[in-house]
């Protein structure tokens, strides 16, 4: 989980339908994600949240998250909410956050990583960056579409309600269509 605050009630409502399903779920939480109060929670509770819908610790640093790969303790890791600024880092390999070590660490075993973004620049400045990630192997994309076209025309957001069905699809290596 990545700090797109306001759709944190919608990932927890798709991470409780995946360990309803069987799932077993690791949480990650960027360091961000875990530590900043919001009006939409304060932190604590969030990590408690994810800790009680899947009975597991939530992994929440670089050192945390590093083994993901190695150890092969995923069979696809999950991104969701992904803002902007994490679609940028994995686009451009930047490892310096818990959830982008997570993949870096997941990728390194050839493992698919799903992207539920939740960003306002998706159709700006993040464009560039989503184009890349579409065409790079084993990166999947829960589909996305405008949250409000008229107030905030760059803005995406990812169908969460489509999750268990992307996850499915992923771990089979194929894509969810249409994407947009």
């Amino acid at each position: 989980m990545c700090g797109s605050f306001c759709t944190f009630s919608k990932a927890f409502h798709q991470m409780e339908a995946l360990v309803r399903a069987g799932y077993r779920v690791i949480p990650v939480m960027s360091e961000t994600a875990c530590s900043t109060d919001t009006r939409f929670g304060a932190a604590a509770d969030m990590v408690k949240q994810a800790e009680a819908i899947t009975k597991n610790r939530v992994l929440r640093s670089i050192t945390d998250t590093e083994p993901i790969g190695p150890r092969n303790m995923c069979d696809l890791l999950l991104i969701a909410p992904c803002t902007g600024n994490t679609l940028a880092k994995l686009s451009l390999g930047v490892t310096d956050t818990a959830v982008t070590m997570a993949a870096k660490s997941h990728l390194r075993v050839l493992r698919p990583v799903l992207l539920c973004p939740a960003t306002n620049d998706a159709l700006g400045a993040s464009a560039q960056n989503i184009g890349r990630l579409l065409n790079t192997r084993h990166i999947y994309f829960v589909p996305m579409q405008q949250d409000d076209p008229d107030q905030k025309p760059h803005s995406l957001v990812a169908d969460f309600s489509r999750i268990p069905e992307c996850v499915a699809a992923a771990l089979e290596g194929r894509q969810v269509q249409p994407v947009f």
